[in-house]
Parts: C-alpha cells; sequence; structure tokens
C-alpha cells in the first residue's frame, strides 16, 4: 500500500456528484473523477479520456508509474514493479477514498 502525506481537503458536492459521493474521488490536473466500485485507477483514467503508458496491467512492468501527490491507493495483489513513496500503478490499484494525481489528459 502506498501513501502520500498531502491531506485533501474536501470537495464540494454538487448536485450531479451527490449520487456519486460514495465513491472514490481522483483529483487530477483536469478536474474531479469519480471510479467505479472494483475498478482499477487506470480503468477510471481510461474511462476519463486519460491516456496512461501501460504494457502489462498487473504491476509487473511498472510502465504506468504515475506521481501521487495526495491519498493512498490499495494494490489487490501486490506488484512486482518496484514503486517508491510518492508514486503509484494505475494498473492495478484502487483508490481509498480521495487521491490526487499528478497527471493531465494530452
Amino acid at each position: 500500500m502506498s501513501d502520500a502525506t498531502n491531506m485533501l481537503p474536501p470537495a464540494p458536492c454538487s448536485a450531479s456528484a451527490q449520487s456519486e459521493a460514495g465513491s472514490p474521488r481522483v483529483h487530477t490536473q483536469d478536474g474531479v473523477l469519480h471510479a467505479h466500485p472494483g475498478e482499477s485507477l487506470l480503468d477510471t483514467l481510461e474511462r476519463h479520456g486519460h491516456r496512461v503508458e501501460f504494457q502489462c496491467r498487473s504491476g509487473y512492468c511498472g510502465a504506468c508509474r504515475t506521481p501521487l501527490l495526495a491519498g493512498r491507493v490499495h494494490y489487490p495483489n501486490v506488484p512486482l514493479a518496484f514503486v517508491s513513496p510518492g508514486e503509484c500503478l494505475p494498473c492495478c490499484c484502487r483508490p481509498m477514498g480521495a487521491i490526487r494525481l499528478d497527471i493531465q489528459k494530452d
């Protein structure tokens, strides 16, 4: 499990976001994305139009390594690629609550 030291302030909740209030939030440079239950962070990013380089989708290669600025992610299976503090492997992790990534759409 990877943790970042910065904490996120509560996000304002609009009427359209109230139905997704229980879903993990992924803050990017482009806005807030809502993850579906059980989907990987990579799936969430792709569903919202982000292109993330990847090769394996299982944490083996580390090609998708992304800066994790705040929040925590969970790895259902321990990745084989090295993960430093302050980064995550979107292909095989799931956000736990709100997270902030240093990523934007191309």
